[in-house]
């Protein structure tokens, strides 16, 4: 009968960890033999530039005002007032457009032609054709035409407020709506940050919102503002809530000024617990109010934390274009905590992607973040005596916890043998070898190939005390594991001359004819053991 496998640590000794890259430090232990899996894990979500909207939330439930959670997140700047009072957003092209209105309808076109339509749906193309009243045909109108409600709404494909505003390019429609800057806040505040949370982070919303139309606001074309994320998310009247638009109410005008000049402000959903400065997210040059700045209260966001996520090597070889074999990441660390770049180490040579394009290639919430590897060397294919220390060799760099998990050969069910708790870097860990055994690595979702530690147990062949049978031991305890005696022959190879098993006892012994010559044991246990053979017997005589 096999006994269980008994796994003894008898040291478990780690390289000290690393500091980011540049920082004059050792860079940290390579992963050179065993197949590296990947965990990421990380903090916030968004570029992490500017007001983070769970952090200002945050501020809010603390009692913080409008005024100081804007003086928070940019430091440097004023409330001041908005240089302009209307803003143009460009609503979409195609190549004909649907305007309608539950309310008559003022038209205007370049020419001073004018109009007042009934309310209704028009449907105009490229040229611009629009039947007038009293007209007996439709007409070419000459871009710009301006449609403005007196109900103060038009509907293309969702309901605005002011004018919209159409030109052409012969082939396509552009729609514009030239709203007041009040008004296009009302469907973008609601849109950016959710209607029901506290008043004072709404209006440091529309304090933001409103600065940050105007300072990346277009010039010199036929629009200042995208409808999306190219500016800022704008829904129209549906997208209007009571209180955000209270919330825009209550700071009208009001926009962060720098030196005179209206702030840049970049707005994101989570920090992490820090925001990032300007210059370290996006390799530009730094700019006084765009600093990063703590961020104690956005722990309330469920994008605080994120992660673990496993990546096998395979996978990020693939989507960071390593050559060769993917073996390690080593990450560089700007000072705002985020990933400034990544370098994939392969068997061919190394990739080093900017952190920004290792988010959107591997779909992470932030640059906030950190790779854990896990690596565990194979163990040689020689087998170890009974007995013996075999040394388990690996990587466990960047991760909270990994344990060793082990089982018996052919065996189905793992077993924890302990913690290995230590800070990033190379790991050994010294082992006796007991029985045939399985090891492997384990840190939260990631778990390491298994590698088998061969054993091979101590055979002894004992001097005859008669000449008709020969035996010896076998450690350990291997119950009726097949035993082979064998002799040299004349050409001095090895040729079997008697056959037995192990006892009860750890014991064996063969009746055979003792000649003079040359003997040893062979034990073939089989069940994960390694063939072993005893030291070589001479007998001189019987």
């Amino acid at each position: 009968m096999l006994r269980r496998p008994i796994l003894i640590v008898l040291a478990a000794v780690f390289a000290g960890g690393a500091a980011p890259a540049g920082s004059g430090a050792d860079a940290p232990p390579a992963v050179t033999h065993g197949l590296p899996h990947f965990v990421v894990t990380g903090h916030g979500w968004g570029h992490g530039v500017g007001m983070s909207q769970y952090g200002a939330y945050g501020y809010a439930q603390r009692g913080s005002t409008y005024p100081q959670i804007v003086a928070h997140y940019y430091p440097g700047t004023q409330l001041g007032r908005a240089p302009v009072s209307r803003v143009r957003v460009l609503l979409g092209s195609a190549p004909s457009v649907t305007i309608s209105a539950s309310a008559a309808v003022k038209v205007s076109d370049a020419e001073g032609t004018a109009a007042t339509l009934q309310p209704g749906t028009w449907k105009l193309g490229p040229t611009l054709k629009l039947r007038l009243p009293d007209a007996e045909r439709a007409q070419e109108l000459v871009p710009p035409v301006t449609f403005t409600s007196a109900s103060g709404q038009l509907r293309y494909n969702h309901a605005y407020r002011g004018s919209l505003v159409l030109t052409s390019d012969g082939k396509q429609v552009t729609v514009v709506n030239n709203v007041g800057l009040e008004q296009y806040l009302y469907g973008v505040v609601p849109s950016e940050m959710p209607f029901d949370w506290h008043p004072e982070a709404l209006k440091a919303q529309a304090v933001v919102a409103r600065s940050y139309a105007l300072a990346v606001r277009k010039s010199g074309g036929t629009f200042d503002l995208y409808p999306d994320t190219r500016s800022q998310v704008y829904r129209g009247v549906e997208g209007e809530k009571p209180s955000s638009n209270a919330a825009v109410d209550a700071t009208t005008g009001q926009v962060l000024l720098y030196q005179g000049k209206v702030a840049v402000t970049y707005f994101f959903s989570t920090s992490g617990g820090r925001t990032a400065a300007i210059n370290d997210v996006w390799n530009s040059q730094p700019v006084p109010y765009l600093v990063s700045v703590p961020d104690p209260y956005d722990s309330i966001s469920p994008h605080h934390d994120w992660g673990p996520l496993a990546f096998s090597a395979a996978a990020l070889r693939a989507k960071l274009k390593v050559p060769g074999k993917l073996v390690d990441l080593r990450t560089t660390i700007n000072g705002s905590a985020r990933v400034s770049s990544v370098t994939a180490v392969g068997t061919g040579g190394e990739a080093t992607v900017a952190g920004a394009d290792v988010r959107r290639i591997l779909d992470l919430q932030s640059t906030w973040f950190r790779v854990g590897v896990l690596a565990l060397d194979p163990l040689p294919a020689a087998a170890v005596p009974f007995g013996a220390v075999a040394t388990l060799t690996g990587v466990g760099r960047s991760l909270s916890s990994v344990r060793l998990e082990q089982r018996a050969v052919g065996a189905s069910v793992w077993q924890t043998v302990g913690a290995l708790r230590s800070k990033a870097g190379r790991l050994e860990v010294a082992v006796k070898a007991s029985a045939p055994t399985q090891f492997r690595l384990v840190s939260g979702p990631l778990t390491t190939e298994p590698t088998s530690l061969r054993v091979a147990p101590k055979v002894r062949l004992q001097v005859p005390s008669a000449p008709t049978a020969l035996g010896g031991s076998v450690k350990p305890l291997l119950a009726n594991a097949p035993v082979w005696i064998q002799r040299t022959n004349a050409a001095g190879a090895w040729t079997n001359v008697a056959t037995t098993r192990i006892d009860e006892r750890g014991r064996f012994s063969a009746d055979l004819d003792v000649k003079a010559g040359t003997y040893r044991a062979r034990v073939a246990p089989g069940r994960g053991w390694a063939a072993a053979f005893s030291p070589e017997l001479q007998v001189v005589g019987p």
